[in-house]
C-alpha cells in the first residue's frame, strides 16, 4: 500500500484549519500537505505537526494572497522581482516546517517568452535551495484556464532544460487524465522523474473511488514498482471527509 497523505486545504474542511491536523492523524494519515499555509504561523503549525506524528509533504509557491490572487508568477514575463521575492519567503515557511516538497506555481502566462521566463526563474530557484526538492505541476485548463504549464511532455522538458537535481514533476493523477484522458500512458512516460503523486476522482474530482481511474489496481502498480513517495488525497469530500476514506483501503487487501 502506498503512503498517503491528506491535502489539508482540501480534506476536513468540516473543522478549522489547525484541527484538521489532529483529525488527519486519528483518520491514519501520517503525512498532510498544504496549499498556501501561510496565514499561520509556521511554529505553530510545527507545533501540530509534531504533536501528531505528522509529516509536512508539500507546500504551494507564491505566498499567500491565494484567494482572488495571482497562480503564481515563476511563467509570467517580467515578473521576476515578484516571484524571487515570493519564493524567498516560501523558502523560509518550508524550510521551517521541513516540507518534503516546494511546488513552484507557473502563474496564467503563455508563449515561449514565458517558457523562457519559466526556465530562468527555475534554474534561479534551484540554485538558490540546492537542499529543497522543488517541484512543477501540470494543471488542466477547465479547472484553471490560462494557466501556463498544462502539459506533462512540457513540464518534463522543462525540468530536462533546468537540469537540476533538486527538481522534479508533481503527479497530479486527476490533471493527467482531465488534460490527456490517459492517465496510465502519462505515468509511464513520466514516472521517472516524478517525486510526489496527488488523487482525486474523475472527473468530478470527489473521492478516488469511482471514476475513471483504477485507483485501487494503481496503487498496487506503484506497490509493484516501488514507488516511495507519498500519494496525497487532494479532492472536495461529497460530505464529511473521514466518510469517504475507503479508498484507502479500498482494494488493497
Amino acid at each position: 500500500m502506498p503512503r498517503f497523505a491528506a491535502n489539508l486545504s482540501f480534506l476536513f474542511r468540516e473543522l478549522p484549519f489547525l484541527d484538521r491536523f489532529q483529525a488527519a492523524a486519528e483518520a491514519g494519515f501520517t503525512a498532510v500537505e498544504v496549499l498556501f499555509p501561510y496565514d499561520d504561523a509556521a511554529h505553530e503549525i510545527t507545533r501540530r505537526l509534531t504533536m501528531h506524528g505528522l509529516t509536512m509533504v508539500l507546500i504551494n509557491t507564491p505566498p499567500p494572497n491565494w484567494a482572488g490572487g495571482e497562480r503564481g508568477f515563476a511563467a509570467i514575463p517580467g515578473g521576476k522581482d515578484r516571484f524571487r521575492h515570493d519564493f524567498k519567503r516560501a523558502l523560509r515557511f518550508a524550510q521551517a516546517l521541513r516540507v518534503n516538497h516546494l511546488h513552484v506555481m507557473a502563474g496564467k502566462s503563455k508563449g515561449l517568452v514565458a517558457r523562457a521566463t519559466f526556465v530562468e526563474n527555475l534554474k534561479w530557484a534551484c540554485d538558490q535551495a540546492p537542499d529543497q526538492s522543488l517541484t512543477i505541476e501540470p494543471i488542466n485548463q477547465s479547472d484553471m484556464p490560462g494557466y501556463f504549464l498544462n502539459n506533462f511532455d512540457m513540464a518534463a522538458e522543462i525540468i530536462a532544460e533546468v537540469g537540476a537535481p533538486n527538481l522534479g514533476l508533481q503527479f497530479d493523477a486527476y490533471h493527467a487524465q482531465m488534460i490527456t484522458h490517459d492517465m496510465l500512458g502519462e505515468w509511464e512516460k513520466h514516472k521517472s522523474i516524478t517525486r510526489h503523486i496527488q488523487v482525486g476522482g474523475t472527473p468530478d474530482r470527489k473521492e478516488p473511488i469511482k471514476g475513471e481511474i483504477d485507483y485501487p489496481a494503481w496503487f498496487r502498480q506503484l506497490d509493484a514498482e516501488g514507488y516511495k513517495g507519498f500519494v496525497s488525497g487532494e479532492y472536495h469530500p461529497t460530505a464529511q471527509t473521514e466518510a469517504g476514506l475507503i479508498w484507502l483501503t479500498d482494494g488493497l487487501e
